[in-house]
């Protein structure tokens, strides 16, 4: 329903034979280009403000380029990078080259693969936004091309520490920032071997050493440790090393997979099962805290970086943000649907013949068929019931068997998008009118003033579209009743981790809160979160609390979603009765046990950096600051 951006998505490749041998087994010397391309459209649902790619070549010759880098904008990012990619091959005979030729001089065909998929979560957009990021030098060993899903929340911290170092950072943005701290740490390194082999090996030696002997690990360990956020963060340097680093949290997801052609790694678990033709159990997810290395030899490790801590997997990345293709993300949202069943019963009174169930398309589709099980469950046992009091009654013949027999779970399909239109949605009160028309209805499925309309959603993050355009169609069937259901709980709080969800005041449940507070008289509750979050801003990390709970504390979960529904159709122009249902923290940690990060809910937060960062959004909010973050 609602569009969140959200964490981006990330692939490395990385070749362990010549390109001849791909040429001979697969037919291709751009065989780790093709899978780096489908690498990326298998992920494409997780970026679509751009795209960008990066290759090394490790035998490229004196005199020509061996980094390549090729970025773009726009939903059609992927498609123009690998067309711009295609027209510069196309310059070549490729196929009729012999393998050092291609390795010396044709562009784009490498050993070292990287490609990033982008949503902005810092509000700042354009092409030097775009990863990878590339820092030059003119020894190999020293540049590096990197590109991340992360968002870091004490990027001031690290900034301030860039500075101190000496260094002059161009753009204030984390990327660089990350960028300029990692390639400082990687010429220290190279400086290191340096000074152990200048006084016994002359150039050219003494640089292939350099690059024989970097220790990824040193790099990372000497920068990492100062980040609070949730990352994946992957490199490459310009002569051959490569590794791919997830934060202690496991906030970020990643998986890996090699064997003695290749290494891959990806966001998502499914997308290198499909792409490689390889087993569920030959993938492996990089372990929180650790960091997939290749060196310059093709030697494989996983390393322990920051080491292990309380597990805070994102429980959003399973309801909304991964393809549901995964094996174990499917039946998660499957239970998400189904533990909803209960509540919903509750709204339509057990009323199952009078209740048709339906869907937001399209993410909410394997949540809608959980919630169906749920349902046909719930009939059965009504079934089962009446057929043993019929029986006790004596009642019980081929007539009456065949009317509860005849009883079923009323299931269509109500909304359906119409993608079209909305490229031609404008502002203010016109784009108001028309995102009501953005879904057609399907009519005729619905008894007028007679039945309830269930329909599930994923999320309901900011009741925008809801409001405007969801409700206002559900209501053209003339429903008696709408009861609109989330599949995950209520967001009462920012995200600082990779979701573009900053602001407070965005939130239909922080809305709702406040209102509560204004009707019952507690408005002192508002001013008193205030000073706290103040108080808050000087103290230590260990010391910080997450004080905007007390605007919550006073309210029930169906308190405040009663006053959800209150709100979005005060205007008197929706006609039927409104129920919003929304799953509680017990059945989303029920649903997703293996994923417990759940602070946009619960409010608590993984890190400090993020409890810190959620009472300057409240001061903002207070303060009226609505364009801070």
């Amino acid at each position: 329903m609602e569009i969140l951006k959200h964490e981006c998505g990330v692939a490395m490749i990385r070749l362990l034979k010549p390109l001849e041998y791909y040429k001979q087994k697969y037919g291709a010397y751009a065989y780790g280009l093709n899978k780096l391309y489908l690498l990326m459209e298998k992920q494409h649902n997780r970026g679509q403000e751009g795209a960008g790619i990066g290759v090394v070549k490790l035998h490229s010759l004196p005199g020509n380029e061996y980094v390549y880098r090729e970025r773009a904008l726009g939903k059609d990012a992927i498609q123009e990078i690998f067309g711009t990619v295609r027209e510069k091959l196309s310059h070549y005979e490729v196929d009729d080259m012999t393998p050092r030729e291609v390795e010396e001089d044709v562009p784009f065909i490498g050993e070292i693969y990287m490609g990033h998929l982008r949503y902005s979560t810092t509000g700042k957009s354009g092409i030097s936004y775009c990863h990878p990021f590339l820092r030059r030098n003119n020894w190999r060993s020293r540049n590096l091309l990197m590109c991340g899903n992360f968002n870091m929340t004490n990027v001031d911290t690290i900034f301030q520490e860039v500075v101190k170092s000496g260094q002059h950072p161009r753009i204030y943005s984390d990327t660089v920032i990350l960028l300029e701290q990692l390639g400082a740490a990687l010429d220290k390194e190279n400086h290191r071997i340096y000074r152990q082999y200048r006084d016994s090996l002359c150039e050219p030696m003494l640089t292939n050493t350099i690059e024989e002997n970097l220790d990824l690990t040193r790099v990372l360990s000497s920068t990492a440790h100062a980040w609070d956020g949730g990352f994946v963060i992957c490199g490459a340097t310009g002569s051959g090393d490569m590794f791919a680093l997830r934060d202690r949290h496991g906030i970020r997801p990643a998986f890996y997979y090699y064997d003695d052609e290749i290494v891959v790694l990806a966001s998502e678990r499914p997308v290198i099962q499909t792409v490689l033709d390889v087993a569920r159990r030959q993938v492996n997810e990089l372990a929180p805290g650790s960091a997939l290395i290749v060196d310059k030899a093709g030697h494989v490790k996983v390393t322990d970086i920051l080491g292990e801590d309380t597990n805070q997997r994102c429980s959003f990345e399973r309801i909304y943000f991964s393809r549901g293709s995964d094996a174990d993300i499917y039946r998660e949202r499957k239970r998400l649907g189904s533990n909803l069943v209960p509540q919903i019963m509750q709204s339509i009174g057990g009323d199952i013949a009078h209740t048709v169930l339906s869907f937001i398309p399209n993410t909410a589709e394997v949540a809608f068929i959980g919630m169906v099980s749920g349902f046909e469950d719930e009939l059965n046992k009504i079934k089962t019931t009446q057929i043993l009091n019929a029986q006790t009654a004596g009642t019980l013949n081929e007539e009456r068997l065949k009317e509860i027999m005849s009883q079923h779970v009323r299931v269509e399909k109500v909304a359906i998008k119409d993608i079209k239109l909305r490229t031609f949605i404008t502002e203010g009160d016109s784009r108001n009118d028309l995102a009501a028309h953005v879904y057609d209805v399907t009519y005729g499925i619905v008894e007028n003033d007679v039945d309830t309309l269930v329909v599930i959603d994923d999320s309901i993050v900011r009741g925008t579209t809801l409001k405007q355009s969801i409700l206002h169609m559900l209501d053209r069937l003339h429903p008696r009743k709408i009861v609109v259901v989330s599949s995950s709980p209520q967001v009462r709080y920012p995200d600082y981790y990779g979701i573009d969800m900053s602001r407070m005041g965005e939130f239909i449940a922080f809305r709702a809160a406040v209102e509560l507070l204004k009707d019952r008289g507690m408005e002192y509750i508002l001013r008193e979160t205030y000073e706290r979050c103040r108080q808050q801003e000087g103290l230590l990390d260990f010391e910080i609390t997450n004080c905007v709970k007390a605007v919550y504390a006073p309210f029930t979960q169906e308190d405040i979603s009663r006053k959800i529904a209150d709100m979005l159709t005060a205007d008197g122009s929706v006609n039927a009765e409104v129920d919003i249902i929304y799953q509680s923290l017990d059945g989303l940690r029920e649903a997703i046990p293996s994923c417990p990060g759940d602070w946009y809910f619960s409010g608590d937060y993984p890190t400090p950096g993020g409890t810190r960062l959620v009472n300057r959004a409240f001061i903002n909010y207070y303060e009226g600051n609505v364009d801070k973050r």
